[in-house]
């Protein structure tokens, strides 16, 4: 969409279905009135809003350790904090519903698979002829390729894979298209004819049953959108893409516990599934974020749409073997998911997106953005003073969830896979949830290096691809 909802014209607001969350407003201009009368009155620009926030991190952080109190707030914080990750340690995830049969193959939905490619020809092949060999009737599913601008042999190579695969319908976009991922996708959106939209990077390799397996999920009338668990394909190359495949496995168990506790589940841009009516309810992709798939995530909620959470098969992508490159993908995703709470912090308070979601939100804002910031005055002090940084229950307390995360992680799939749990094979496990939390170590510099940049920084719109290389391991663990 071109324009975040809350600025919609009149004439906009009248026919777009996002306005639900601003249905109590009559006036369309009282709406955009009230929005820029908030806390951040004079401060609406996302910059100004993350040197705010990151002021307010510092000053209170400082003061914890100048008033004998201090240490009982942090304690409190550790108590709340823990008693939510307890919650998500003890609750049971709902069983997932059996794939379809082939007798229920005549009243399936129809499917539309959307790929964005850019400069993908070592790729883009592999995963056209998986999408196009799908175990799913043929006639209710169709795979849609965005050429967006390629300057390398993409355009030639889907032009003549078109030709090969009858479900197949190729886009070339225009020299002027902008938008990037999310204008693409928009682009192609009108002419799908699927209720269900999936999207896939160009580097996915997916299991023939797939649709098989996510289809069902969409049953629950409130269920918007489906996440396929990513997995990385060439994991065993070196200690990064080990390390990546120890972090898909801490995240495929993470989204199903805060998914358990009626909290957020969350988008992963590979492998996602959206209804075509929540996807229409909250306006298509957003084109004003560098993530539109956590972006997508928050306006789902706010509609009050469920994210639900698809373990096995999984969906491999090729994992970054450079810590270069790791380190400019990771910012990336970094900036997005920091740039939707700064974008809709407002409704996520205002608006009735129930008492889980937001209790989940704040937690996982207050370990992944506000602690690696808090870190850095933090230790300063903790230096100047010569005692133990404040913070550092809440940061113990992060590793320890951390390192379990990844175990059961691991084990859950590892399970579902329907594979022995040996004791060699529990510790192999363990090392690589040790290792796996010496990797996630790094996020701590990432978010520190995120939220400083955007306070002094722009906002910036441009899709920043990553570079695929054509992995071919296909392990899936």
């Amino acid at each position: 969409m071109a324009e975040n909802y809350w600025r919609k014209k009149e004439s906009d607001l009248e026919s777009d279905p996002i306005n639900s969350l601003l249905s109590e407003l009559a006036d369309p201009e009282a709406a955009e009135a009230e929005f820029r009368e908030d806390f951040f009155q004079g401060l609406a620009g996302r910059r100004q809003k993350a040197a705010f926030l990151l002021m307010v991190i510092w000053i209170v952080t400082i003061s914890l350790h100048f008033v004998s109190w201090g240490k009982w707030v942090v304690l409190a914080i550790v108590v709340l904090v823990g008693m939510q990750i307890l919650r998500y340690l003890f609750t049971r995830p709902e069983n997932t519903p059996p794939p379809l049969t082939i007798d229920e193959s005549e009243s399936v939905p129809k499917v539309s698979l959307l790929v964005a490619a850019k400069n993908e020809e070592t790729v883009i092949s592999n995963l056209v002829a998986m999408l196009c060999s799908l175990d799913y009737p043929t006639d209710k599913y169709e795979v849609w390729a965005i050429d967006d601008r390629s300057t390398d042999n993409t355009p030639i190579i889907l032009d003549k894979l078109a030709k090969e695969y009858s479900q197949l319908r190729v886009v070339h976009r225009a020299a002027n298209a902008g938008g990037g991922k999310s204008g693409a996708l928009n682009q192609v959106l009108p002419k799908t004819f699927g209720d269900i939209i999936g999207v896939f990077d160009a580097d996915a390799k997916v299991s023939p049953d797939l649709l098989k397996r996510v289809v069902p999920l969409f049953d629950s009338q409130d269920t918007g959108a489906v996440q396929v668990r990513k997995a990385i394909a060439n994991r065993s190359e070196n200690f990064w893409t080990k390390g990546q495949a120890a972090e898909m496995a801490l995240d495929s168990y993470v989204q199903q516990q805060r998914i358990a506790v009626d909290g957020i589940g969350e988008l992963r841009g590979n492998g996602q599934f959206v209804s075509r009516v929540a996807l229409n309810s909250c306006g298509g992709w957003n084109e004003e974020t560098i993530t539109d798939d956590l972006d997508l995530t928050i306006r789902l909620h706010l509609d009050n749409w469920r994210i639900d959470f698809l373990l096995t098969p999984g969906v491999l992508e090729e994992g970054v073997t450079k810590a270069s490159s790791l380190w400019h993908q990771r910012n990336r995703w970094a900036e997005g998911g920091y740039q939707r709470y700064l974008d809709y912090w407002r409704y996520i308070f205002s608006k009735p997106m129930g008492f889980g979601k937001r209790i989940d939100l704040l937690c996982w804002m207050l370990l992944q953005y506000i602690l690696p910031a808090a870190n850095v005055p933090d230790g300063i002090l903790a230096i100047a003073r010569h005692r133990l940084p404040i913070l550092s229950p809440i940061t113990i307390l992060l590793f320890v969830w951390g390192f379990i995360g990844i175990f059961k992680g691991l084990v859950r799939i590892h399970v579902a896979e329907n594979k022995a749990l040996t004791l060699p094979v529990l510790l192999d496990i363990v090392g690589q949830s040790i290792r796996g939390l010496i990797y996630m170590a790094h996020w701590q510099v990432v978010m520190l290096s995120i939220t400083a940049r955007m306070s002094i920084r722009p906002k910036r719109l441009k899709w920043v691809k990553t570079v695929h290389e054509g992995a071919t391991s296909l392990n899936n663990g």
